[in-house]
């Protein structure tokens, strides 16, 4: 009885871990190899070697939810990059300067004689 508990709560933690993981991933491969790690102490359980099998699927678990992080960490990171502004140029940086200088001197100018 006390075997089919633990082998229950080791095939529900496989699937809980399984859809939580992100589906796609720019390089996943740690999150997948982990969810193997997962799916194989599953199959130990099911198939009596219990304390294995549970060590396993715990040991695939945890490094799940670290892989998962750092990839979500890479994702945030990436979707940072691809919202900052476009860097100016040296030359748009040298026109705006040029303009912002040619409008001082027109105004020094203009309040010199006008008054």
């Amino acid at each position: 009885m006390r075997r089919s508990g633990i082998g229950i709560l080791a095939l529900g933690l496989a699937a809980l871990v399984a859809t939580a993981v992100p589906a796609r991933a720019a390089d996943d491969t740690k999150v997948k190899a982990a969810k193997q790690e997962v799916d194989t102490g599953a199959k130990k359980v099911r198939e009596g070697e219990v304390g294995k099998g549970v060590e396993e699927t715990a040991k695939g678990v945890g490094h799940t939810v670290v892989e998962g992080a750092k990839y979500t960490g890479e994702k945030f990171k990436e979707a940072g990059k691809a919202a900052e502004p476009p860097a100016k140029s040296s030359w748009q940086n040298v026109k705006e300067g040029a303009s912002s200088f040619g409008h001082s001197v027109k105004n020094f100018f203009t309040k010199l004689f006008s008054g």
